[in-house]
């Protein structure tokens, strides 16, 4: 049985990935897309305050929060604990995994390679994130794999943007995770709200191909 967070992220088909070096940059972000119309979000925790960020969106209403880059156990209890309704790992992790579980959260690590896909699918994962996506095979990639685990919920990461997005989700991605193409820290830093907001719409408006 899928998890029910999924019909809402494929709705999305877009994952946002916040990742800045300044918490400032981070909220900046966050507010800006929301005002796009985004409706999830992924808080990397490689930001600095990333936690009390995710503490304050999560209980914002029409919001879906998860936390990115979830190194370990204990850095996943304080996303569950904040009100993460996702981790996301770059790899695949049996503990943070079975913690996302036990939360009610969806648990999407990381994996590349059908070995690493099955190693994913056997600890309980709900989603597997192809990360890195386009430096490893591009949309190819996700096809070829799809063929093998034909009714897996594949979000592809790294290297994604709106002009390459629409061939991921051809192949059959299920989502889409976008970093800093669409969230540019250089545009946020000089207050470039329009051009943010441009990107924003631009990928939401990607339609299959």
């Amino acid at each position: 049985m899928s998890h029910p967070l999924l019909p809402v992220l494929r709705r999305a088909r877009v994952v946002p990935v916040i990742r800045t070096s300044t918490a400032a940059h981070a909220v900046t972000a966050c507010s800006w897309l929301r005002e796009a119309g985004m409706p999830v979000l992924e808080i990397t925790l490689t930001t600095p305050d990333a936690i009390a960020l995710i503490k304050e969106l999560a209980g914002e209403p029409g919001l879906l929060i998860g936390a990115g880059t979830v190194p370990d156990e204990r850095a996943a209890e304080a996303c569950l604990v904040a009100g993460a309704r996702f981790l996301v790992t770059p790899w695949v992790d049996p503990a943070v995994i079975a913690l996302a579980r036990a939360a009610g959260a969806a648990a999407m690590p990381g994996a590349m390679t059908p070995t690493e896909i099955r190693a994913a699918l056997a600890a309980g994962a709900d989603v597997v994130k192809l990360f890195p996506a386009n430096s490893a095979g591009g949309p190819a990639h996700v096809k070829a794999v799809r063929a093998v685990f034909p009714g897996i919920a594949f979000c592809p990461t790294g290297g994604i943007d709106a002009g390459n997005a629409p061939a991921y989700l051809a192949a059959g991605a299920a989502f889409v995770g976008i970093g800093g193409k669409l969230v540019d820290e250089a545009r946020i830093a000089a207050g470039d709200k329009p051009a943010i907001l441009r990107a924003a719409h631009e990928v939401m408006g990607i339609e299959q191909a």
